[in-house]
């Protein structure tokens, strides 16, 4: 078996790692593109994965680190690129978004981490990789790697998002609000919407969407229905982001291109993500 055929079996794990690692589908490509050759390179590797693993990590924490120096100049909100699949299971990347640890929900929690602790609990807690190579990925002692991911896990623990709800349930409760939405029957919305429902929008300053966490059902209907109101009820298409139904929304007049997602919890919309910055959007087909 040739080395392109060795690096080709692991293509799809790398791009769950570095996607789940970095929350760009840009910068995840990039990183494996990156790792190519050097493993080309490379002689004696005994386990390809874990030595793959560990090279893509380590690109990817780089990456880690300038995003974290970009986003303190950021404007708005700051969201995950979304990852569109087919939802079919010959869809190449069918087996990353299967997991939870890649749902919108879950990504914007692992944002809340400095970039090593990421990286520490990703590895540890999502592909079960060691911490003694762990903390050759982060240039640290074992000892301060567990350290790195057990801080991690209590952030996660303690702002993780409900389970995914089932498909069935998630077509349901969209579709109700959806009609209900296009209708403008604001009372319908509202009873769709979770208790704890919030809104949140990446345009990153350069187009039009939510600056500030729009929290509460009757913000948010009153945010969406104002838009309704100036631009009109968008056409849009169905769509799996992150392993969740969303929609995609080519340009219309005066609004810009964007990705929706939702999270459905007990029945009701919990969340809603809307993706416009276009530097985000670059591989998504409208």
């Amino acid at each position: 078996m040739t080395t392109a055929d060795d690096f080709g079996l692991h293509r799809t794990h790398l791009i769950g790692v570095a996607y789940r690692l970095t929350g760009s589908i840009a910068d995840a490509e990039d990183a494996v593109q990156e790792a190519w050759p050097r493993f080309a390179k490379a002689e004696g590797i005994k386990d390809v994965r874990g030595w793959l693993t560990t090279v893509v990590s380590r690109i990817c924490l780089d990456r880690l680190r300038s995003a974290a120096v970009r986003r303190e100049t950021y404007v708005g909100s700051w969201l995950p690129e979304p990852l569109i699949t087919t939802g079919e299971d010959d869809d190449p990347l069918a087996s990353v978004v299967r997991s939870d640890g890649v749902r919108m929900a879950a990504l914007v929690v692992l944002d809340k981490l400095t970039p090593d602790q990421r990286v520490a609990f990703v590895l540890h807690d999502a592909f079960s990789l060691p911490f003694g190579e762990i903390a050759d990925v982060l240039g640290v002692s074992e000892a301060a790697a567990r350290q790195h991911a057990s801080r991690a896990r209590k952030t996660v623990t303690g702002a993780a998002p409900p389970p995914r709800a089932a498909l069935d349930e998630q077509r349901e409760v969209l579709e109700k609000f959806l009609t209900a939405m296009s209708s403008g029957d604001i009372e319908a919305v509202l009873g769709l919407l979770h208790p704890d429902a919030v809104m949140i929008g990446d345009g990153g300053g350069k187009v039009r969407t939510a600056v500030h966490t729009v929290s509460g059902p009757e913000k948010v209907a009153r945010f969406f229905f104002g838009l309704i109101r100036k631009y009109g009820y968008p056409e849009h298409r169905p769509v799996f982001v992150n392993g969740e139904l969303g929609m995609v929304m080519a340009a219309q007049g005066e609004v810009a291109a964007r990705i929706t997602t939702f999270t459905v919890h007990e029945g009701k919309v919990l969340a809603i993500y809307d993706i416009a910055n276009p530097d985000k959007l670059t591989h998504v087909e409208f």
